[in-house]
């Protein structure tokens, strides 16, 4: 008997990896019949950076991120998905990923867009999709390739 997952969630960043696990992750909800949660982390540690907290800041993120979901949530439908929830969470996007989201709303599969960190980069803060590979319990599927499963170019 083939796995059918029942609850899956793509994490977007506004990266073009991020994406591409987005569009597969529609591909793959319409297979199984499935719900899609998209989550969208505000990582609110780089606020901290700022001196003093500005909340316009955390609004201007937030109000972003409402439109990228809601330009999602248009594309999954126009592809016949229809169960479609979205989630903004703030905080640090690892453990909210891996462990959070798929917890509260049941979730079976984690899908994400492959790092676009160099290996300095993943020694010194890791890439969340390792890290998600590390923690998560339920199965996670790191994509690196298009619909076509053409292997897509970096632009660096």
């Amino acid at each position: 008997m083939l796995q059918q997952y029942k609850t899956i969630l793509v994490a977007v960043d506004g990266s073009s990896e991020a994406e591409l696990a987005f569009k597969k992750a529609v591909s793959v909800t319409q297979r199984n019949q499935a719900k899609l949660i998209i989550a969208h982390v505000i990582d609110t540690r780089a606020f901290q950076t700022v001196s003093s907290f500005d909340g316009m800041l955390a609004e201007q993120a937030t109000e972003m991120a409402k439109q990228t979901l809601q330009d999602y949530v248009d594309y999954a439908k126009a592809q016949e998905c229809h169960d479609v929830t979205t989630v903004i969470e703030y905080g640090t996007p690892k453990p909210i990923i891996a462990k959070q989201i798929p917890q509260e709303h049941d979730v079976d599969l984690i899908m994400l867009g492959a790092t676009g960190l160099n290996a300095v980069e993943r020694l010194f803060i890791g890439s969340v999709s390792e890290y998600v590979i590390r923690n998560a319990t339920c199965d996670v599927l790191v994509v690196r390739t298009d619909l076509e499963n053409k292997i897509v170019k970096n632009k660096d």
